[in-house]
């Protein structure tokens, strides 16, 4: 009887160290970030545009470029993806075109989705013209999708 009581008395003291020790969280490995087009970025940011809104549109260009001024063009990548009704802001024809190069030139990816453009050329019979600064993507949401994964932060301004 005595044994057994010491052997609670031992389990007891056993079970309450180990719930007073602290529990460590399991962490999922970190995301891996990175762009080989800016490969000393420490910061990535994906701006979400699906809305043809002239303001939302200058909004999600001054956004960029603010970043790009922070942050500096080598330590940001910043990739503006539109699809839907936002596709306007990446026209041929838009009235930001000059304001959507010149943030090319300093490093902004603009990505413009195929799934919407293939749509309003069946609904239309013709395909919009495009900047050509602009990178065809198949599906709009499936890229901030992808750059989601690999650690990118989604902006809809």
């Amino acid at each position: 009887m005595i044994h057994r009581r010491k052997f609670l008395q031992m389990s007891s003291s056993a079970f309450t160290a180990l719930a007073a020790a602290p529990v460590h969280a399991q962490t999922t490995p970190a995301v891996r970030k990175s762009n080989p087009d800016k490969p000393f970025a420490t910061h990535f940011i994906a701006l979400q545009l699906s809305d043809a809104d002239p303001k939302k549109q200058r909004l999600v260009l001054s956004v960029a470029s603010n970043l790009i001024k922070e942050y500096g063009p080598d330590n940001i990548a910043v990739e503006v993806v539109a699809f839907g009704p936002g596709i306007v802001l990446l026209t041929d024809t838009s009235e930001f075109r000059a304001l959507v190069d010149s943030l090319v030139t300093q490093g902004i990816r603009f990505d413009v989705c195929g799934n919407t453009l293939d749509t309003i050329e069946r609904e239309t019979g013709s395909r919009p013209k495009i900047n050509p600064n602009a990178v065809e993507v198949q599906v709009g949401v499936g890229q901030l999708l992808s750059l989601s994964e690999t650690g990118y932060t989604i902006v809809r301004p």
